[in-house]
């Protein structure tokens, strides 16, 4: 019989993949919720790419828990669950590169996403973050902090105080180091249950091959 200590650790690592999925889904939900600068740093494609992620991560789960209630001699449970896992791993590493990536360029895609940003929404940033434009006051919206031309004019050229781009990147790079750096994380749970299920495999095909022997000795063991 494979080890109880085998099979605990198999369980284990398998709940925390039910886990990496929940997250992904659940994130992936709630963060389409309004507010500005969340989703300027996750877009929608961001979105949908976690969404389809957890779907996966959740469906090998739901395959693992099909596979660990075969019998023992039937190992084609794992074998699939096995090349699942291996899809999964190709998966993380495509959405979690794909938000890494753009991370490194965040400086410029959001000066985009501020020009594409609704007048409201740049002044909310503005009188959020005392600040008038995003790289300078030539795109500022006035009004509120950013009371007149005037005042915008006098501002001076200094990016890391008077401008937008210090505040909206000091978040956005927060998030998207947190979410990918947490999307990669899946991979070790990924793949420490693609081991164990190679264990697991392993150990159950040994238990059969002692079984055909112990019945061609007559079911008298190897003692």
């Amino acid at each position: 019989m494979v080890s109880k200590g085998l099979m605990a650790s198999w369980a284990f690592i398998d709940f925390l993949l039910l886990g990496a999925a929940g997250m992904s889904i659940a994130l992936s939900i709630v963060w389409r919720a309004p507010d500005i600068l969340m989703n300027m740093a996750i877009s929608n494609e961001f979105l949908t790419a976690g969404l389809v992620l957890g779907i996966f991560l959740a469906f090998t789960f739901l395959v693992s828990l099909g596979a660990v209630v075969q019998p023992n001699h039937v190992v084609r449970g794992f074998v699939i669950l096995n090349w699942l896992l291996l899809v999964d791993a190709i998966v993380v590493t495509v959405v979690g590169t794909m938000i890494w990536f753009f991370s490194l360029r965040q400086r410029n895609e959001f000066q985009l996403k501020w020009t594409a940003l609704s007048a409201n929404d740049r002044l909310t940033i503005q009188n959020d973050h005392s600040c008038c434009g995003y790289l300078s006051g030539a795109d500022a919206e006035i009004g509120g902090f950013c009371g007149n031309t005037t005042f915008v004019q006098g501002l001076a050229a200094n990016v890391s105080t008077n401008f937008c781009v210090s505040p909206i990147t000091a978040f956005t790079d927060y998030t998207l180091e947190n979410t990918f750096t947490t999307i990669y994380g899946f991979m070790a749970v990924v793949l420490s249950l693609l081991v164990c299920s190679l264990c697991v495999i392993k150990k159950r095909q040994e238990e059969e091959r002692f079984k055909k022997i112990d019945a061609k000795r007559g079911g008298r063991g190897f003692v």
